[in-house]
């Protein structure tokens, strides 16, 4: 077939599939779509290419993987366990590491990449709260992004629980615990999930449906909405020059974006790669089966679960009886379930407590400077603050046994330091970000230091200051859209009754206080001319001087 035939051909087809779905016309708007050029936007990239990562090498460990409790004797190539009983699930797992090829690195690749997942929802989550991206109308992501979260937690939990060794034995065990906490409903619940006593003969079996299946299956319907989302609300942006609620400023979809996205694609696929195959992660035949009565000495969960370690070894042992038979457990109850609880219901809440609080309804697609929200900032430090304590406090025995230091006295400074610390971080966060916000208006009124410096003939000396860019003055006025603290309500109206719903105005009113009280003013345009007009004098009068002495000193002597 010719060369013109095949043109022919090609556009043929072309015109028929555009005649029954008309789709040149949307692809050519949707290829043209701007995305904003900043680095902290492929954080969400790195989550959703780590997730591709976790599909395919779970597929692969699929094939060889037997979720099975069938108790059978090892004979393969791991000779310190051969004639050890344990279950198919850890037969199938140590076959994969040593029989199958490739199969270690797969397991470990798929463990690393599950790591990333969680780190970069986590990352990109701290992204969106500290430049405020989770406003109007944003609100529904955020909310997609936290149940991203709560289910990246517990699809990474499921997956290192199914190999059936002793340290996901432990952490199963831990769960069981949990649930045993609940009041009333928390032994039916152990009996449901385990199929009756623990360990039970069907909870792999269950463990892998959900972990192969259901939760994949709810996080790729999630990841799907957000990028929806995403792509019809438009990208939101940082301030600067040309920059407004109304636009997007950046480089198309196609061909600048989309080569970056997959050059960035192909670097978390190498790097996840590259740490499957050098750095060994979960070497399960070092820990042997999971047998009840054993534990792993020292077991650490993976990375993510240990703050929910901490909360469980910081909280002290408090139980109380109701009416004879109602055992509450406080010391598993309180740190596992209602801790957590309260922590993700917040994370989900906080962008209608924000906006209530602030009673800021308007959309918002100009991010802001961390600086520029100093409460919301310190909020944020201070909540990282109190998950670090809970993580540090998640490996003490680990802390006491390298440093020779008293177990106990570690766990009396985290609960002390629990309570002192985060409120300790706000204060100063909250100070620093004044701190900047000062700095920033000293450059729109007097520029920036050039590092220049310059002697005037009395001796003195001072360095000249130079004007800012426009593009950096573009972005030091972004916060001028900052709300205002709402007024105080009066409590009574002009009638001398008391107004309805004084009480919520009012705590509304404290907490925009709250948020937005305290506030460094940005200078206005007469103060910025004012003060840039004054600086040139000085600098100009400063250099006049110093060249009036050069020429009396370069003149012949009379």
């Amino acid at each position: 077939m010719s060369t013109s035939k095949v043109e022919q051909a090609g556009g043929a087809g072309y015109l028929w599939v555009d005649d029954r779905v008309p789709a040149s016309k949307y692809l050519k708007k949707q290829l043209g779509k701007v995305f904003p050029d900043h680095w902290s936007f492929m954080l969400g990239e790195i989550a959703l290419y780590s997730f591709i990562i976790l599909l395919l090498s779970g597929t692969f460990l699929s094939l060889w993987f037997k979720p099975s409790m069938l108790e059978v004797v090892y004979d393969g190539s791991y000779l310190p366990l051969n004639g050890v009983k344990m279950s198919e699930a850890y037969a199938s797992t140590l076959d994969i590491s040593f029989e199958i090829r490739g199969g270690l690195l797969m397991r470990q690749i798929h463990h690393w990449a599950a790591l990333f997942f969680v780190a970069a929802i986590s990352v990109h989550l701290m992204r969106i709260f500290f430049t405020g991206a989770f406003r109007k109308p944003r609100e529904t992501n955020w909310i997609i992004g936290v149940g991203l979260l709560s289910l990246a937690l517990l699809e990474g939990f499921a997956g290192y629980s199914l190999p059936d060794d002793l340290l996901s034995g432990t952490g199963l065990r831990i769960a069981q615990g949990i649930m045993l906490s609940i009041p009333v409903a928390g032994t039916y619940a152990s009996f449901f999930v385990f199929g009756g006593e623990f360990p039970g003969t069907e909870f792999i079996p269950r463990l892998y449906t959900v972990h192969v299946l259901l939760v994949p299956g709810i996080i790729l319907a999630l990841i799907t909405v957000h990028l929806m989302l995403v792509w019809f609300q438009k990208h939101t942006q940082f301030p600067g020059m040309g920059r407004t609620q109304r636009n997007v400023v950046g480089y198309p979809l196609f061909p600048v974006y989309a080569a970056k996205a997959g050059g960035f694609l192909f670097v978390v696929f190498g790097v996840t790669a590259l740490m499957g195959g050098l750095f060994q992660i979960n070497p399960i035949w070092l820990y042997g089966p999971y047998i009840p009565d054993q534990i792993t000495a020292g077991s650490q969960p993976d990375w993510y679960i240990g703050w929910l370690e901490g909360a469980l070894r910081l909280m002290p042992n408090v139980e109380f009886v109701l009416f004879g038979q109602w055992t509450f457990s406080l010391n598993v109850l309180f740190p596992s379930v209602l801790l957590p609880g309260i922590i993700f219901t917040l994370m989900a809440l906080y962008p209608f407590i924000e906006q209530w609080a602030t009673g800021d309804k308007s959309p918002h697609h100009l991010l802001d400077r961390p600086r520029n929200a100093p409460t919301r900032t310190a909020l944020g430090t201070m909540s990282l603050s109190f998950y670090i304590l809970l993580w540090v406090q998640g490996g003490n025995d680990l802390i006491a046994n390298t440093f020779d230091v008293n177990v106990f006295a570690i766990t009396w400074f985290m609960r002390v330091a629990i309570f002192v610390v985060p409120p300790l971080v706000f204060v100063i966060t909250k100070r620093i970000c004044f701190g900047l916000q000062r700095r920033d208006r000293d450059k729109l009124l007097h520029g920036y230091e050039s590092g220049v410096i310059k002697r005037l003939p009395n001796g003195k000396y001072y360095e000249q200051h130079r004007p800012i860019r426009e593009e950096e003055r573009a972005l030091l006025l972004a916060r001028a859209d900052a709300p205002l603290p709402l007024p105080m309500p009066d409590k009574l109206d002009a009638n001398g009754i008391k107004q309805n719903g004084y009480a919520v105005k009012l705590v509304q009113a404290k907490l925009s206080k709250f948020f937005y009280d305290e506030q460094v003013t940005l200078p206005t345009a007469a103060e910025i001319e004012e003060g840039n007009h004054h600086e040139a004098e000085i600098t100009a009068g400063r250099d006049h001087e110093i060249d009036d002495a050069r020429t009396k000193a370069l003149a012949p002597h009379e």
